[in-house]
């Protein structure tokens, strides 16, 4: 074995067990199955051009390399990012830990109530906080969640403003923030309106205002005015909300705003170059149907036990499809979890104190400047000190404190700020250091003597008194002992690809190696603010650029942008960009998007937050494309076809024989092809988007390229375009690319290249497979699907196969026929718990099914052990058909089984003990306990609870 060849490593099947698979399939090489699988007119024709792969070590060393090019200077330029510190045990024991990060959403409740429970904590944090009844479960920045905010306000107009179309911004918002609203509002066709809040006239044609508390720059305003003549005038109000600076100042909802965003990055989230960072969205009750992203519920499991879920699942906006108010399908769980966790650790009073440490250190700031005789316009702030500049030498004092390793905010012409942190509140020397630079540019020096206490800059009426964090998981874990305990309770509640193969279809759950995970820890890539100056992040600039241009040789594009932090924000993009680029060509009334019945859909959610009319195209019984249908809802659209949407492979793991029939047709009617990248594993280095004819694709390098799931999120979702959508990639407003276009998309997200600390992730993954090593695991998982096919065909239907009866690299199967036994798909699902095994994708695309998708990654022995436990539970349902067992109680409908339930001493099902727990024998060598039975999902729907009810309520199995 070549132990510096990483795609052996990567790679799950080989040498002898490689033959023995392939026997099974029935073909001599992986080249003779590609043939089978592929149409031969999309194939590349040539190797992909991408660098020598490199070993482990030679990774590890090129990484170092590159973070040495990061200048880890102390940022006070705040504008959203802050220095922070992530407690280590929570950097250990979760952000360094697989059994949280490679964790999938927690659909399947039962085997994922330990992230349920970290994701309740984090709603119960932000809802108290902001003083508001309902928060979900994280939004991707808070770009996004202010974006989403002024939808759903569209979305919940009254009667006397269904005519409005204005949304009012305060010139205080973060410039970031505002860009993606810009964007947004454009799909929409809302005109925003940014102006000062004190001038604001409330007339009839607005429907919602954004402000931001504290302002951009710091200064903190009193809203509740506003906020109130708003309401008289039926204009609904969101507040953008400083996470930390709320520990000390009134709530949100106290001022009566109806839903405040902001992001949770102070607490304990690195910088990372502008993310992964969680943010929030919390409401009234009003909003509780139109909320976006996901909301974590209390229920009960059928022993009538506290249980968590998914709390309506079926109002996630983008099961509504094209009638969705809401394209979000990832969110940010990992760092939810990263930051609930932070506040179980440091509870309220840790809280008061870090907040209270800045504040004081801010209060004693603004002395000391106005001592070396700076003109301070701060009047009350919580953590921001801004000084006018008119009689300053901005490049002198620049540079002097960038030769003192420090960053400030310039981004107002006529004034700079300085935004204080965690670090200050824990350590001296920065704010020292920021002292002396100020003290040198007067030429004078200054004694630092920091009082314990100062007087408030606060106001008394924007002062909290109102309690938060009062629920005993936020008063029980501060010590490191007690909270590293509680958080391995809560893994050990979830089922990750530590314990076993996660065979969810269209999700592509691979390996996540640890060597790909190392940066993430490192402070050169961590500690890094997205506004620095470039001359201090060449290494981050660097390695972006080369992945990139990776990505743009794999898709076969001219470009590609990092930005969107989502593979629905990534289609969201794409869209955008089709719709600038109709703009620039004098064709912006086209605005009809044709999208195949078999699509996610994300895909005609994303079209409707574009501002496009989706049109739908029927799929024939072999799963490919209706040319028929397509041609003749082509022909009856053809002025206004804007593009096609397509998943190629299609979610029915087919490659579509006529897909270049499809992409020609739409272009010879002048629109253009968007190619949904979520089965690219599919694709790398055998063909590509471009080669399909597609002009846009996203792609998902949270699947494809090894970011893991997080539980769900973070996601990363670059969309690569052709030579002619180029000019029209989204930017920034606070750091410049040098070639910004005028018909340029505003922003997707907050930071200029979106979650740039996990892109490191991607790029290695690539730098250690290279060109060879993507196209084996490429055929690994085609392999792997065609296997599985093979192997469970006969006891189950396979519903699509090409004409030489091979799969893509996920195949569905069909459980209906066994709806006759009172079995559903869902039993299957359950059922498969108690074998160890998450459930595939349940009746996506088609109700009734399962979609498997087994990954490169997996060996033989896991493979067979998937197929062993669905060919136990087929003669389980074998048992029932023969009449052995009721149709309302066996082994399936009463599945998952718990160890409580095993343990008791009554016990009254009509098989044994034995056979609901261990199945097969290889279960007992590694049995997974789902921690609760099955979950009542209409109970939690009836009693709807988002908070953390009292421990009282819970009873431990």
């Amino acid at each position: 074995m070549n132990t510096n060849d990483f795609s052996l490593r990567h790679i799950g099947v080989h040498s002898e067990d490689l033959n023995s698979i392939m026997d099974s399939v029935g073909v001599n090489s992986l080249d003779q199955l590609v043939n089978e699988a592929l149409p031969e007119n999309i194939k590349l024709d040539r190797e992909l051009e991408l660098p020598k792969a490199f070993t482990e070590l030679e990774l590890s060393r090129h990484i170092q390399s590159l973070g040495k090019l990061n200048n880890v200077y102390k940022s006070y330029i705040g504008f959203g990012y802050y220095n922070t510190i992530l407690p280590p045990v929570i950097q250990r024991n979760i952000l360094e830990n697989p059994g949280w990060y490679t964790a999938y959403t927690p659909y399947q409740a039962e085997i994922a109530q330990g992230r349920l429970q970290a994701l309740l904590n984090f709603q119960t944090m932000v809802s108290d906080l902001t003083q508001l009844p309902i928060a979900n479960a994280s939004l991707l920045d808070e770009g996004t969640a202010a974006a989403e905010a002024m939808h759903m306000f569209l979305s919940n107009l009254s009667k006397n403003k269904k005519s409005a179309r204005k949304f009012f911004v305060s010139e205080e918002v973060y410039p970031q923030t505002l860009a993606v609203l810009k964007t947004k509002a454009w799909g929409l066709g809302v005109e925003l309106v940014i102006a000062n809040h004190e001038d604001f006239d409330f007339s009839d044609d607005f429907f919602g205002a954004l402000l931001q508390y504290p302002a951009k720059h710091g200064e903190l305003f009193d809203y509740s005015d506003f906020i109130a003549k708003a309401h008289e005038k039926d204009i609904q109000v969101a507040m953008a909300t400083d996470i930390l600076a709320l520990v000390k100042i009134k709530a949100p909802g106290e001022l009566g705003a109806d839903v405040a965003i902001g992001s949770t990055q102070r607490f304990g989230i690195p910088m990372g170059f502008g993310g992964p960072h969680a943010a929030y969205l919390a409401c009234t009750e009003n909003y509780k149907r139109l909320i976006p992203g996901r909301i974590i519920g209390v229920s009960e499991d059928a022993t009538g036990k506290k249980a968590l879920r998914m709390a309506l699942q079926t109002r996630e906006q983008h099961i509504k499809r094209q009638k969705a108010t809401s394209n979000i399908c990832t969110a940010q769980v990992l760092l939810a979890v990263m930051a609930g966790m932070y506040a179980v650790y440091h509870g309220p009073n840790g809280l008061k104190f870090i907040a209270d440490k800045i504040h004081t250190k801010a209060v004693y700031l603004e002395k000391v400047l106005t001592d070396l005789g700076f003109k301070v316009i701060s009047k009350n702030y919580f953590d921001t000190i801004r000084i006018c500049t008119k009689d300053i030498d901005r490049y002198q004092l620049q540079s002097l404190l960038e030769a003192n390793e420090i960053n400030i905010n310039f981004f107002d012409a006529d004034s700079v700020s300085i935004a204080l942190d965690d670090l200050d509140a824990s350590t001296d020397q920065g704010f020292t250091d920021l002292v002396d630079a100020f003290a040198q540019y007067k030429g004078v020096t200054y004694e630092v003597n920091i009082p314990e206490t100062t007087e408030s800059k606060i106001p008394e009426s924007l002062k909290r008194s109102s309690e938060f964090l009062t629920h005993e998981n936020f008063n029980s874990y501060h010590t490191e002992t007690e909270l590293m305990r509680y958080i391995k309770f809560l893994e050990r509640k979830d089922l990750a690809l530590n314990h076993s193969m996660i065979p969810l279809g269209s999700c592509t759950m691979k390996l996540n190696a640890a060597a790909e995970m190392l940066p993430l820890s490192m402070p050169e890539f961590g500690s890094i603010h997205p506004f620095a100056p470039q001359n201090q992040t060449q290494g981050y600039l660097r390695m972006i650029n080369n992945l990139e241009n990776y990505l743009s040789e794999i898709t076969g594009f001219a470009d590609t942008s990092l930005q969107p932090n989502s593979g629905a924000q990534g289609e969201y993009a794409g869209l955008m960009v089709i719709k600038s680029y109709l703009k620039s060509i004098g064709e912006e009334h086209r605005n009809v998007v044709v999208i195949p019945e078999s699509a996610h859909g994300t895909n005609p959610a994303s079209a409707a937050m574009a501002g496009m009319k989706v049109v739908v195209v029927k799929n024939t019984e072999a799963g490919e494309f209706d040319m028929e249908d397509l041609k003749a809802k082509v022909e009856k659209h053809k002025d206004e076809l804007a593009a096609l949407m397509v998943t190629y492979p299609s979610t029915y793991g087919l490659f579509d024989d006529n897909i270049k029939d499809v992409t020609k047709l739409i272009h010879e009617n002048g629109g253009q092809v968007y190619m949904d990248g979520a089965n690219m594993n599919a694709q790398v280095g055998l063909t590509n988007p471009a080669n399909i004819g597609a002009d846009v694709c996203h792609l998902n390098l949270h699947k494809t390229f090894a970011i893991p799931h997080g539980g769900g999120g973070p996601g990363v979702g670059p969309i690569c375009v052709a030579e002619h959508l180029v000019p029209f990639l989204p930017g920034n407003p606070n750091v410049k690319f040098g070639l910004e276009n005028e018909g340029a998309l505003d922003a997707i997200s907050s930071a200029p290249f979106g979650s740039a600390l996990v892109q490191t992730i991607s790029y290695s993954y690539i730098r250690l497979l290279g060109s060879e090593g993507l196209k084996k695991s490429t055929q690994g998982a085609i392999l792997n699907a065609n296997y599985l096919k093979a192997k469970l065909e006969k006891e189950y239907s396979v519903l699509y196969k090409n004409k030489n009866g091979r799969v893509a690299h996920e195949m569905i199967i069909d459980f209906r026929p066994f709806k006759s036994l009172g079995i559903e798909v869902t039993d299957i699902a359950k059922r498969l718990m108690d074998y160890g095994f998450h459930a595939p994708t349940v009746s996506f695309p088609v109700a009734g099914t399962l979609m498997i998708e087994p990954t490169e990654s997996e060996s033989k022995g896991e493979l067979d052990r998937f197929v062993d436990a669905l060919l136990s539970i087929r003669k389980e349902i074998e048992e029932i058909e023969k009449g052995e067992y009721s149709q309302d109680n066996n082994v399936l409908k009463n599945a998952p089984h718990t160890s409580e339930l095993l343990t008791a001493d009554d016990w009254d099902l009509p098989y044994s003990r034995q056979k609901a727990a261990y199945p097969l024998d290889w279960v007992k060598q590694n049995k997974f306990w789902p921690s609760v039975a099955r979950v009542n999902d209409a109970y939690g729907d009836r009693n709807l609870m988002c908070t953390c009810p009292p421990l009282t309520e819970y009873v431990e199995g």
